[in-house]
């Protein structure tokens, strides 16, 4: 099998180089990919088969050509490409993808994508790790959760979640300050959620060193082990971010959030349930929540 740690541009040469011994099929195939190589990283083999008007199992005979096992196999460097490019890579790269008229094809990279990210979080995060982490957070003194950037929401969230039924959860950093500014004071008795996915913001993981060095139980949820905040940490939680938008996306770091904040409640002793109850029901006293006339 060929190694598919390859550049696309000595895949490229390979595949120009192979095609002299391809059946006039493939060398149809070949030579769209050759030149509209921006669209393999992210449309179906159906719509690359389309758009050079061959059939699918083609487009899969054209890769086994140039040593791959399979389209996916062959058509992986040219996704890794498009995830190591810069954000700015990639908002040009999309607005490229709209005036050609093709967002069709990227709105089902995106929809496929998120899928695949929440689906591989979960298998990979094992429901007792999952446990043992609201376990800490019932017990906790208090608990902070640091997001910044794109994952500032994420944390007001669970902040706002959780605080429903615990009152001792805060997100930062606070209106006006950084986030070493509250956790300073953070120490043993306490759990520190960080957030953060590259490229790595320095703040959370500057308040997120500092928690640790006082002994605060820290949980950091984060897209590789090799992560600045994953050092350390009692749990680390990998929550896949990559995509082919111009941001790392936070869907499945929202849903992780989201089930801990299950697992808390469910762990919680039972008066949180009726601190909840009471939450909802002062909200409709108030006609914060609407009621439809009667």
């Amino acid at each position: 099998m060929t190694d598919t740690n390859v550049p696309t541009v000595a895949l490229l040469e390979r595949l120009g180089a192979a095609m002299a011994d391809m059946s006039p099929q493939l060398r149809k195939a070949a030579a769209f990919v050759l030149d509209h190589p921006d669209e393999v990283g992210f449309a179906s083999v159906r719509e690359l088969a389309d758009a050079a008007e061959v059939k699918p199992n083609t487009m899969v005979r054209m890769a086994r050509a140039v040593g791959f096992e399979g389209f996916e196999d062959f058509r992986r460097p040219f996704r890794d490409e498009l995830r190591n490019d810069t954000f700015t890579d990639r908002a040009s790269w999309l607005q490229d993808i709209a005036a050609s008229g093709k967002l069709g094809s990227v709105y089902a990279d995106i929809a496929g994508t998120t899928l695949e990210n929440v689906e591989k979080m979960f298998a990979d995060i094992a429901a007792e790790e999952l446990k043992q982490a609201a376990d800490s957070i019932v017990a906790a003194d208090r608990t902070f959760i640091i997001g910044v950037g794109a994952n500032y929401a994420l944390a007001q969230q669970f902040a706002y979640l959780v605080g429903i039924a615990l009152d001792n959860v805060a997100a930062l950093p606070r209106q006006g300050n950084v986030p070493v500014d509250s956790v300073v004071r953070a120490g043993k008795g306490d759990v520190v959620i960080a957030i953060t996915f590259a490229p790595y913001r320095a703040e959370v993981v500057e308040a997120t060193a500092v928690a640790r060095s006082q002994g605060a139980h820290v949980i950091a949820i984060t897209d590789s082990h090799g992560s600045p905040i994953a050092a350390g940490a009692a749990h680390v939680f990998l929550t896949p971010s990559e995509g082919p938008q111009f941001f790392p996306s936070t869907l499945a770091a929202a849903a992780l959030l989201e089930t801990l904040a299950s697992f808390i409640v469910a762990d919680a002793p039972r008066d949180v349930v009726r601190a909840i109850d009471r939450f909802h029901k002062r909200r409709y006293d108030f006609g914060i929540y609407w009621r439809d006339p009667e």
